[in-house]
């Protein structure tokens, strides 16, 4: 891993730590901290993903015509100014503009970060980079989770101020990470770094290529049936139907990012040398078992023990199956793009998780919470199937350096051809008579 690699994994690193500290009591310190209510944290978590829907559609053609250094800087301050503004504001207006530009920040700095990865790295070593960040973002978050949970006290405001103070330095550090970053001047994709005339007709380009739009499809549907649950549907399947406590989920929670950081090097050595698209597929078959163990769980009540367990299962096995795709989506959208339009694809990408992300707890909380629990579940198991369906649809438009640049070929230089000619040579006098010499070459 090249030097500037490394400052943007510690970077990154760093701002999931911090980042750690106030995801799991945002909720709690809107709705009881502040003495704000339950509707307006409903509306400050609302407005993370508005605010990344309004940013995205712009930032990857941005990244693509200034360079993807200066807009992460800007999106790191942007998060640093909204994450101190949630731990200061204590009225409704104050807490939703912070949150805005929070989410504005971090919505910005993914697609930049994902960028500066492609430009730092090769098809070859693309796989490990993606899987090291996302290793360490969830060990970050895990870590700063502990920490924050330690710290925080809902009887002192004051100590929620402190956890969003050191997210926000934890941003600033980031920034200033990447700064001092020296990227190459020609990213190792296809062509040139990009100019203001070839980032042009961005979106018309993205969607005229059918492979990354089917991969745009495959990861909605990946988010909405994983990622989208999390927060809404699953958890309250969990304490609803399966009856398990609060501090059963939060253990829940952790098996996923205990299965994550566990498994993830070990899930890499796997399936870097596998198709991309039967990676996904596999993703597919294992989230529908965890859904089917979901299920299940709430079909055992009087077997509490092997209901949690079932329950603690199906986390864990989304994190087995977040481990397979951390190398092999990212760099799969990148060796999709064209070398012109990297920050595009980036960004569209990271659109259309924040659009299952917005929709997935909305859809998933309604139907848990008008418990319509077996359609629930069903829904869900159908949608894993689907991810197995649609990646092996898309896997006929790859070519095999996009399934795995890995198991591609490496050509071997030509040897070197000798010919042999006759040459015919002037005559010459030799013991008085002419002569043509023949001589070979």
């Amino acid at each position: 891993m090249g030097a500037a690699l490394r400052r943007i994994q510690l970077g990154n690193a760093l701002s999931a730590f911090g980042n750690g500290f106030t995801v799991p009591f945002l909720f709690i310190y809107v709705a009881q901290v502040r003495d704000l209510g339950a509707s307006t944290a409903g509306i400050v978590l609302a407005t993370f993903a508005v605010a990344a829907l309004v940013v995205l559609p712009f930032t990857g053609r941005v990244i693509d015509r200034r360079g993807p250094l200066p807009v992460a800087i800007a999106g790191t301050v942007a998060a640093a100014v909204g994450s101190m503004g949630l731990g200061l504001a204590d009225s409704e207006s104050l807490v939703v503009a912070a949150a805005a530009a929070l989410g504005a920040g971090i919505a910005v700095v993914q697609p930049s970060l994902a960028t500066m990865i492609v430009w730092c790295s090769t098809p070859t070593t693309r796989s490990r980079a993606f899987a090291t960040q996302f290793f360490l973002n969830n060990l970050g978050l895990g870590v700063g989770g502990l920490l924050g949970g330690q710290l925080v006290d809902v009887a002192d405001p004051s100590s929620f101020v402190r956890l969003f103070a050191i997210e926000s330095v934890m941003f600033l550090v980031l920034g200033a990470a990447i700064a001092t970053v020296r990227l190459p001047k020609v990213p190792k994709v296809e062509d040139a770094v990009p100019t203001d005339e070839s980032a042009k007709g961005g979106w018309r380009s993205l969607l005229a290529d059918r492979a990354m739009v089917q991969l745009c499809v495959l990861g909605f549907v990946m988010f909405f049936a994983c990622y989208g649950q999390f927060e809404a549907g699953l958890a309250a399947f969990a304490v609803e139907v399966t009856r398990i406590s609060p501090a059963t989920l939060g253990i829940a929670l952790a098996a996923n990012t205990a299965a994550i950081v566990l498994a993830q090097f070990v899930v890499l050595k796997l399936v870097e040398r596998r198709r991309r698209s039967r990676v996904i597929a596999l993703v597919g078959l294992i989230w529908t078992v965890a859904w089917v163990a979901a299920g299940v769980s709430g079909l055992v009540p009087g077997a509490h023990g092997v209901a949690t367990a079932l329950l603690i299962s199906t986390y864990a096995l989304f994190g087995i199956g977040e481990s397979m795709l951390a190398p092999t989506m990212a760099p799969l959208v990148a060796d999709l793009a064209p070398a012109r339009l990297v920050g595009q694809y980036n960004s569209a990408f990271a659109l259309v998780k924040q659009m299952a992300l917005a929709i997935g707890p909305a859809v998933g909380g309604l139907m848990a919470g008008g418990g319509m629990y077996v359609a629930y579940i069903v829904m869900l198991v159908v949608c894993s199937l689907g991810i197995s369906a649609l990646a092996l649809r898309m896997g006929r438009r790859l070519t095999p350096a996009q399934e795995n640049p890995l198991r591609v070929p490496t050509p071997r230089p030509a040897a070197a051809r000798v010919e042999v000619k006759r040459v015919e040579v002037t005559p010459v006098e030799f013991a008085g008579k002419r002569e043509r010499e023949t001589v070979s070459v």
